[in-house]
């Protein structure tokens, strides 16, 4: 295997990954409308329970998180692989984030959680810092997981230490759900997630910091990708070994104080501010741990077979993503099978599982007679359009 073939298939394994947490996730959420079943046993909420914790524990904010580094990864692949042709990347790269926000929109329809317009938007911002070092780049990525725009809210909250919080304005548009999700409309529920719905997610992330976070995710990738940190070499498992030392007690240190920061901290305002600017950190360290971990196990012949199954699904990350949007929706809600009534969290575990082990062996088969997945294949022409490539 040469190092562009191990290259590209350990970015793909890990957006794999990446994808399977996801799907795991969102059936969880019922794809962002929850609601716990009242008629089930005791024994099983409790079960319900301990897997929600744990799979919310293991992998929610992280498995977004890998989405956003590699995004930033890809970024510098195509960029650089433009450069070497004597071409610049930047202009048919704004486009492409103009294609991005499309698929975003037509998955908001029946996932109002969509990331990809997200990504779209904040993904502008990696064209005008493209050119800076290094040193440059890491500064800016550190300062935007300080989260800067919540020191404002921590300074005010210090100052007014007493005052009265009201819920974060998001809560209002994700309570309006219960106007059309419930319901058999499909056209009410696509046109409720692509207004109402949107506005609740964009909120939510800016309430939460995660737009600081993705920004900062693209450009570690970025620069993982300048210095070549996703080839097998030396210096690179070197690296990654660093990492997930370093990341491991980071996460053991950082974790606890996230559970007792709550406790400590009287004043509901000040709080508020800082588990916001201090809980992102825990997840990122147990991200880091992921990604070291999964780079470096990669390597090894006996996990390599493993980690090879999730490779198919990163390759049609794109249509993925959108794909379990469409199905689950249709499962969960009220113009589906309307099962959000009946799962709880073992139940809706089961069926991500079924869905997952599908996904995967379509997957595969696709990969096995298709060079790209079917929206990546329409992603890479509109992408060329008008050009001699």
């Amino acid at each position: 295997m040469n190092i562009n073939t191990s290259r590209l298939h350990v970015i793909d394994a890990l957006r794999g990954f990446a994808i399977v947490a996801i799907m795991l996730l969102h059936n969880l959420e019922h794809f962002d409308f929850y609601f716990l079943p009242e008629h089930l046993p005791d024994w099983m909420k409790s079960l319900d329970k301990g897997i929600w914790d744990t799979l919310f524990f293991l992998f929610a904010s992280k498995s977004y998180s890998i989405f956003a580094l590699l995004f930033g990864l890809t970024f510098f692949i195509q960029t650089s692989n433009q450069e070497k042709k004597g071409n610049d990347f930047r202009a048919r790269f704004a486009w492409r984030l103009v294609l991005l926000f499309a698929f975003g929109m037509l998955n908001s329809l029946f996932f109002q959680g969509d990331i990809l317009t997200i990504y779209a938007v904040i993904g502008v911002l990696l064209i005008p810092i493209s050119k800076l070092s290094n040193k440059v780049l890491i500064g800016i990525a550190v300062f935007m997981l300080l989260q800067p725009a919540e020191w404002y809210g921590l300074v005010h909250a210090i100052q007014n230490p007493d005052l009265e919080i009201a819920n974060p304005v998001s809560w209002t548009y994700f309570g309006k759900m219960q106007e059309y999700i419930p319901n058999n409309s499909a056209i009410d529920t696509w046109i409720g997630n692509v207004t109402n719905g949107k506005k609740a997610v964009i909120l939510w992330n800016w309430e939460n910091g995660r737009f600081f976070i993705i920004f900062a995710m693209f450009i570690f990738g970025l620069v993982a990708g300048r210095k070549q940190l996703f080839v097998a070499s030396e210096s690179s498992n070197k690296f990654w070994k660093s990492l997930l030392i370093i990341a491991s007690v980071s996460f053991i240190i950082l974790y606890p104080i996230r559970m007792a920061l709550p406790e400590w901290i009287e004043s509901p305002i000040i709080k508020r501010s800082v588990t916001t600017m201090f809980n992102p950190w825990s997840d990122i360290a147990l991200m880091l741990v992921w990604v070291a971990g999964i780079t470096l196990l990669f390597q090894k012949r006996s996990f390599n077979k493993f980690l090879m199954l999730f490779a198919p699904l990163g390759k049609m990350s794109l249509s993925n993503y959108v794909m379990q949007s469409v199905i689950g929706s249709s499962i969960y809600y009220g113009y589906g099978l309307a099962m959000y009534q009946y799962t709880g969290a073992t139940y809706s575990l089961l069926i991500a599982i079924v869905l997952t082990l599908i996904t995967g062996g379509f997957c595969h088969w696709w990969a096995r007679n298709f060079k790209h997945g079917p929206l990546e294949g329409i992603w890479h022409k509109l992408t060329w359009i008008g050009s001699k490539k």
